[in-house]
């Protein structure tokens, strides 16, 4: 199964051009907007179907993602598995499992994002799956924006790998001409 992720962003109008004010406090002329992937079950199922498929010998007895980008992706995945499914959400800005959720001591855990850029929520969805005991067996996502710099310490098998340009606020090209920038996303921003 091949799936051309690029070309599913940009029918689901995923993939945006402008200028963003990204969660890191960084600009970019490109922004990807996984959510719009979501309301679209085929795709979000071919997407998560292949990632499912890096990690279908791994034996995965748990599939985890972050509230909210990942938490529709973490669960199809977790399906086409056939393993169980949760997500972390924040309370007082730190990532936890609510809701009766649970990681048992040796549980093997997938974790699942919509988009990586600097890695911080992935890691720390990593840190709270090892504090509960559970082995995290890798990391998968659909787009990799770091452009393949990120290193999580397991297996990372994101569907595709971007390396969009991003500038640092007094250096931006897009400010120096005067256009306005907007903060897509659901994250504020990093301080």
């Amino acid at each position: 199964m091949i799936v051309d992720i690029l070309e599913i962003l940009r029918k689901t109008e995923a993939l945006l051009e402008g200028h963003f004010l990204l969660t890191s406090g960084k600009h970019s002329d490109r922004y990807i907007q996984c959510a719009k992937i979501t309301q679209y079950p085929e795709y979000c199922e071919e997407i998560c179907k292949a990632m499912a498929k890096n990690f279908q010998d791994e034996g995965v007895d748990v599939v985890i993602g972050p509230a909210i980008g990942g938490i529709l992706e973490s669960y199809e995945v977790a399906r086409q598995l056939k393993a169980k499914s949760i997500f972390a959400e924040r309370e007082n800005r730190i990532l936890t499992l609510r809701r009766g959720f649970e990681i048992k001591e040796g549980e093997r855990v997938l974790v699942v994002e919509d988009v990586t850029t600097t890695g911080g929520t992935t890691r720390e969805v990593i840190d709270l799956v090892r504090s509960h005991g559970g082995i995290v067996v890798g990391v998968t996502s659909i787009v990799d924006r770091s452009g393949g710099k990120i290193d999580f310490g397991v297996t990372f098998k994101p569907l595709v790998i971007v390396d969009f340009n991003t500038y640092n606020p007094d250096e931006c090209l897009l400010c120096k001409r005067g256009i306005p920038y907007i903060k897509p996303g659901s994250r504020k921003i990093l301080s």
